[in-house]
């Protein structure tokens, strides 16, 4: 390659670098504020049952079928929705004290304790539910069904990536 060619290819090549770092920056920060914007919003859509998006997330983790009996260990939970032990913990306390979850210690191994749902708590859930449709319906309007679907695709793979780290 001549001198001029490498010398044009390296500066489109820095082009292309500045232009991903830009686009990069942009889509990092929209995601932080779509994230502060969930959390907000959320939190008002279902404060009549005293629950924030946290803990949404955690009862709405614990209601799935596959553990809805069981429960899940707080190792299960951390890992399901990928947050710190710590701030799981303060979370889990303020729903016990609300009875929607309990803590039992495992059949099969007495040392683990397991976290779900109460009667109370799967009520309440079941209640907040409408709500949640409701925010769904109204966040996505204007998005169609493939387009959701697309960017659930895109996140999880953002997801998946960041997981390596």
């Amino acid at each position: 390659m001549a001198p001029t060619r490498r010398a044009a290819a390296a500066l489109q090549s820095e082009d292309e670098e500045d232009i991903r770092f830009d686009v990069g920056n942009r889509l990092f920060f929209r995601l932080y504020q779509a994230s502060n914007l969930m959390h907000k919003t959320g939190s008002r859509s279902v404060a009549e049952y005293g629950s924030t998006t946290q803990q949404w997330a955690v009862l709405g983790a614990l209601s799935r079928p596959a553990v809805r009996d069981e429960g899940m260990t707080v190792k299960e939970l951390v890992g399901f929705l990928l947050v710190s032990r710590q701030n799981l913990t303060a979370v889990l306390n303020r729903l016990e004290r609300s009875r929607f979850i309990e803590r039992t210690r495992s059949d099969a191994d007495g040392r683990l304790r397991r976290v779900r749902l109460t009667a109370h708590g799967s009520k309440t859930w079941a209640r907040m539910l409408g709500n949640i449709r409701s925010y769904y319906a109204d966040a996505l309007d204007g998005f169609t069904t493939e387009e959701c679907a697309l960017l659930y695709r895109l996140l999880d793979r953002l997801r998946s990536r960041l997981a390596e780290f």
